[in-house]
């Protein structure tokens, strides 16, 4: 299949073979065969990708791929998969799934309530837009949407959740596109999910709740490095006080449209929101993640505690006598019981082998348990599973050790594989250390590592992703560089990812200042990307609640939660970070690591040995030398 003659390079232009690639697809086609686990990292440029559908779909099998986001669920969906199933000519029914708040709902779209939301101008021009649009659309998917940012108010109003979703009873359930989307992925021999709609279905399939998802006999899952934080999500329990602000929204709406304005009714609303308001400023006015302990026994908390179920319970038992009315106004009774009692079990004692924590934000919060660790679930639903398993990332390994990833998430029967990239990092790139910054807790720091960078920056034209640990040091950065002349500043956070990665782009002169959502699943090939400039090394904070339990819980077995936890964590972190720069075996740039630990620290080998076998040099001058070297050699 993947022969100079044969018909991948019959039908994809360019196409050439990989040694890596032909070996990761020939270790996923033994395992595909032998119904084994498998756990393959291939560096940048292997062709993963095509290395797993070409055995996937020969396979002729059931199977479910799921992919890190949206975005590369679109991109294997709508690009990559079809060019396999043309270039082997097999006739598969491939599908698309996603979760429920990427489907418009018809319900909401065309009912009469949604004007009585309080929606400013902007909101109210992007509904109708998306009313006009709506039945243009293909699937009723909000991406084909791409008139109307991915962040805007209006998304709420017009999809559904878990919670107001009226289910069979709903008038538009035939036309549904959720509906029509779910019974394609069951008729489909391949359906492309994400991580967040698998999980989901895993924690429903657990709780014996039914299932979104079909029963496959291979199961691919790309971008496999952020399966632990994707499962510690779902598998865990989590109430938001945004939940209960949608739940208060729509019982008003239901109050004014199938009530009859029911004054008890919209007095109660307005009694729970003071009430939840109040509950929000006993936690403390500052953002925070913390632990329980910290929250638990203050008596004012309490005391709001108390008076918030209160007036909670008055609300249950109005729509309770009204739920008769309308389904709306069951539905909102059905949420309101089981989100109180979501919230006094997320109030109450700590179950065992949970993480039992809270953060709060300027106006709202989230209550939470999250397990101690999701090796033994994960383990018990693959062992239940008669599937292959396929576990795939450009980041897996720390050195040539699989063990992070794999004691994470329980599996213990994976073979494992290997792949470099194909890619001649020691003449593409250069990796450069400055010399003489300070320690990064040196309140000096910050402005050390800004006067380092400058001059790289000033070289390369912009062309650069800088690249922060914290939202403090970025913004310290855009204060800063905002003068800049040489280069233009795109911050996160000023526009969505997606336009801004677009701008960006454009842009060719380009310094993106961004945090963790930037440091994976973003491919900026060429020129528009010279650079990408890391300040720290990215160790999570010492004092998250989930990483403190779980440190705790490691020192209890007699390991060092730093070299078995912390270290792996940021290690894998730090080469997706590096791995935004050579996407291509045309790239060339430079990667600038700021943080002096690298060089003074015993575990800073570690990190270097991880990271692409570029130049190393902590020398500017060479660093200069390099890229101008690079740019003669384009401009030839």
């Amino acid at each position: 299949m993947f022969a100079d003659d044969g018909p991948l390079a019959k039908h994809i232009e360019g196409f050439k073979v990989r040694a890596p690639q032909l070996t990761l697809s020939e270790s996923i086609e033994t395992a595909i065969k032998e119904q084994q686990a498998l756990i393959a990292e291939a560096g940048t440029g292997t062709g993963k990708t095509f290395a797993y559908l070409v055995p996937a779909l020969l396979s002729g099998k059931k199977v479910i791929i799921s992919t890190g986001t949206k975005t590369l669920q679109d991109q294997l969906f709508k690009r990559d998969l079809p060019i396999i199933r043309d270039a082997l000519g097999l006739p598969i029914k491939v599908s698309l799934l996603k979760g429920r708040s990427n489907y418009l709902c018809l319900h909401r779209l065309s009912g009469e309530g949604i004007e009585h939301y309080q929606l400013d101008k902007a909101t109210l021009n992007d509904l109708q837009e998306v009313r006009r649009k709506a039945g243009r659309t293909q699937h009723g998917d909000i991406a084909e949407l791409t008139s109307i940012p991915e962040d805007a108010k209006v998304w709420p109003i017009v999809t559904s959740t878990n919670d107001n979703c009226l289910g069979a009873d709903c008038p538009a359930y035939n036309d549904c596109y959720l509906v029509k989307a779910r019974r394609q992925a069951m008729d489909a021999d391949v359906v492309v999910v994400n991580h967040h709609l698998f999980f989901a279905d895993m924690s429903l399939k657990e709780d014996k709740f039914g299932e979104l998802l079909p029963k496959a006999e291979v199961i691919i899952l790309d971008e496999a490095h952020q399966l632990g934080d994707v499962a510690s999500k779902f598998l865990g329990q989590t109430l938001t006080s945004r939940r209960i602000t949608e739940l208060l929204n729509d019982t008003e709406v239901e109050a004014i449209t199938s009530a009859d304005g029911d004054k008890q009714l919209l007095q109660a609303i307005d009694r729970l929101r003071t009430a939840l308001a109040e509950l929000r400023l006993q936690m403390g006015e500052m953002s925070q993640r913390a632990p329980w302990d910290r929250l638990k026994g203050k008596s004012a908390w309490l005391e709001a505690k108390e008076h918030f179920e209160s007036e909670w319970l008055f609300l249950v038992g109005i729509l309770e006598k009204l739920a008769s009315r309308a389904k709306g106004l069951e539905n909102c009774w059905e949420r309101a019981t089981e989100l109180l009692q979501t919230f006094k079990q997320l109030t109450a004692n700590t179950p065992e082998q949970q993480i039992h924590w809270y953060e709060t934000f300027s106006k709202s919060f989230s209550l939470n348990f999250t397990p101690l660790s999701v090796a033994e679930p994960f383990n018990d639903y693959r062992a239940e599973q008669e599937a292959a398993w396929i576990f795939t990332s450009a980041t897996l390994a720390v050195g040539d050790d699989f063990s992070h990833f794999s004691d994470n998430l329980g599996i213990d029967d994976a073979k494992t594989v290997k792949l470099d990239s194909p890619f001649d990092f020691a003449r593409q790139g250069i990796f450069y250390v400055p010399r003489d910054l300070p320690d990064p807790n040196n309140p000096a720091y910050n402005d050390a590592v800004l006067a380092a960078a400058l001059p790289v920056l000033r070289l390369t034209g912009g062309r650069a992703f800088f690249l922060f640990t914290s939202f403090k040091a970025l913004h310290h950065a855009a204060e800063v560089l905002a003068s800049e002349r040489s280069f233009e500043l795109f911050i996160q956070g000023d526009q969505p990812k997606s336009q801004l990665l677009a701008a960006f782009r454009q842009s060719k002169r380009g310094v993106l200042l961004g945090t963790s959502s930037f440091w994976e699943g973003v491919d900026v090939r060429g020129e528009a990307l010279s650079c990408v400039i890391i300040d720290k090394l990215p160790f999570a904070t010492p004092d998250d609640p989930i990483l403190k339990a779980r440190a705790s819980a490691l020192r209890q077995q007699g390991k060092i939660p730093f070299l078995h936890y912390h270290l792996p964590n940021s290690i894998i972190a730090l080469k997706q970070g590096a791995g935004r720069l050579i996407r291509d075996v045309e790239d060339r740039g430079i990667l600038m690591i700021c943080d002096p630990r690298l060089v003074a620290k015993d575990y800073g080998r570690s990190f270097i040995q991880s990271l692409p076998p570029m130049t190393r040099t902590r020398d500017f001058a060479k660093v200069r030398q390099f890229f101008e070297r690079q740019h003669e050699i384009i401009s030839d």
